[in-house]
Parts: structure tokens; C-alpha cells; sequence
């Protein structure tokens, strides 16, 4: 569903993001992790079509953003850190918005379910200004899912959710993977995403110091005991050593773009 290969992006002669490659599938949840400055919105950025690649070839199902990025665009939503709504619109006028862009069906049906599922059912007639960081966030979410993506990019979603809002979010990661999208979610919150995730892409200046599946993960680093381990030892493991495994090694801005 999602190939990209030797992704490179430069900003006026800093290099960003640095010959990252990297498939996923229906279904997969990719966890991308890295400290701050790594690189990592800048590959959702350039995934979601939003910033062009320096370099490199990417796709989502199946269309080319160097040819088909419009078709391209189609596929996915992408939910940055702070998402920019309309500050004129009610949460309920932000829901039909992207139900007439995307042309819905059963509209009603999906933006009642979602109300519910993010507790925002009381907050339908509230102007985008008064909600708090978290409701924003999850209305932003909301917007996302209303038109069933094949692709979820969601860049540190749980930026200002409270417990049961993470709880909310990551059972609907978990809800959306299973009937077939794939998601990619950033975090700092390690020990969040750790039961969600079934990949994980760890970044680090620009460069990926590992990608594969919890089960890879764990056999490249199998001294460690948790993701935060592995992550530490990802991103102090010199470069040289790869740290993605090879085949042979296998264990085996609310920006929803249109």
C-alpha cells in the first residue's frame, strides 16, 4: 500500500531526510520514532504530497506521486501535530465539509459513530476556537476517518488527549488497521504505541537506523526488553552495522488532503 524508496528530501542545503526506504501493507501499523529533528514529518509531509521529494520514488496504492499525485492524494489523510482547522466552523460544520468534498455515503451514520467513539457528541454546535488542544485534536481525527482512507499518516496524535482519549485513539488505530487501512503513526510515547504497532521505523538525522517487525525488532536487539530499549539502541548503533535487517535476516496542516 505504501512504497517509498530512496527518499531523499533537502532544505536549503540541509539534507532532511536521507535515502529512506521502506514498504507497508493493509492492515500494518508502522510506528515512526526518532527523536526531535530526526526527519520524521518531513517523510509524512512528503508521503501525504503536501512538500515535493529532492529524490527518490514514492507510492500509495499503487499511484505514483511523481505521476498520479493527485489520485495519490485521494488515498490517504494525514492528521499533523497541530491541526489547522477553520476557526468559523462548528465541529459539526467541519464534519460536513468533508463529507461533501469526499462525497460520504451514509454520512450521518459514520459522523454519529465517530462523535460517540471521540465524546465530542455534546460538542457538535461548538465553534473550532473554543474546543480545548484535545478536542481539537480528536476533531481533526474525526475528519480523517470520516471518508475511510486506505492510508492513515497521524503525526503524534495524542498530543493533548487525556487517558481515555489516548485509550479512544489507539483502539481505533487498532479498529481502522483491521479493516484493511494502513497507518503510520508518530510518537514520543513509547510505551503508548508499543501494543499497537505491528512495524516500527526508528529515525535519526535524517537517516533510518531501523525498519521492520516487532518480531525483527526484537531479534536485531534481542538484549533489550522493551521498544524504549530497542529504540535507545537503534539510534546509538552506528550506521555501518545496518540496522535494518536484510531478507536474509527477516524473521520471516487538520491537513486531510484531497
Amino acid at each position: 500500500m505504501i512504497h517509498v524508496e530512496g527518499l531523499r528530501k533537502i532544505y536549503n542545503r540541509h539534507l532532511a531526510v536521507d535515502d529512506i526506504s521502506f514498504d507497508l501493507e493493509p492492515g500494518q501499523i508502522c510506528g515512526l520514532v526518532g527523536p526531535n529533528g530526526a526527519g520524521k514529518t518531513t517523510v509524512m509531509r512528503c508521503l501525504a504530497g503536501l512538500i515535493p521529494a529532492s529524490d527518490g520514488s514514492m507510492s500509495v496504492g499503487g499511484f505514483d506521486s511523481r505521476t498520479n499525485l493527485i489520485e495519490l492524494k485521494r488515498q490517504l489523510a494525514y492528521v499533523p501535530d497541530d491541526p489547522p482547522l477553520f476557526d468559523d466552523l462548528s465541529v459539526a460544520q467541519h464534519l460536513e465539509l468533508m463529507g461533501r468534498l469526499y462525497k460520504v455515503s451514509q454520512f450521518n451514520r459514520k459522523a454519529n459513530r465517530l462523535l460517540e467513539t471521540f465524546d465530542l457528541v455534546d460538542k457538535l454546535d461548538a465553534g473550532a476556537t473554543t474546543l480545548s488542544r484535545g478536542m481539537r485534536q480528536k476533531l481533526a481525527v474525526c475528519c480523517a476517518y470520516l471518508f475511510d482512507p486506505k492510508v492513515l499518516l497521524l503525526d503524534e496524535p495524542m498530543t493533548g488527549l487525556d487517558p481515555p482519549g489516548i485509550r479512544e485513539l489507539l483502539q481505533s488505530v487498532r479498529d481502522r488497521a483491521e479493516a484493511g487501512a494502513t497507518v503510520m503513526i508518530s510518537s514520543h510515547l513509547l510505551p503508548m504505541i508499543e501494543g499497537v504497532c505491528t512495524h516500527y521505523l526508528v529515525m535519526k538525522r535524517g537517516q533510518l537506523r531501523f525498519f521492520g517487525s516487532v518480531n525483527q525488532l526484537r531479534s536485531h536487539y534481542a538484549s533489550t526488553c522493551t521498544l524504549e530499549d530497542a529504540y535507545f539502541a537503534a539510534i546509538d548503533e552506528n550506521l555501518s552495522s545496518n540496522a535494518s535487517p536484510s531478507p536474509t535476516d527477516q524473521v520471516l496542516e487538520m491537513e486531510v488532503v484531497a
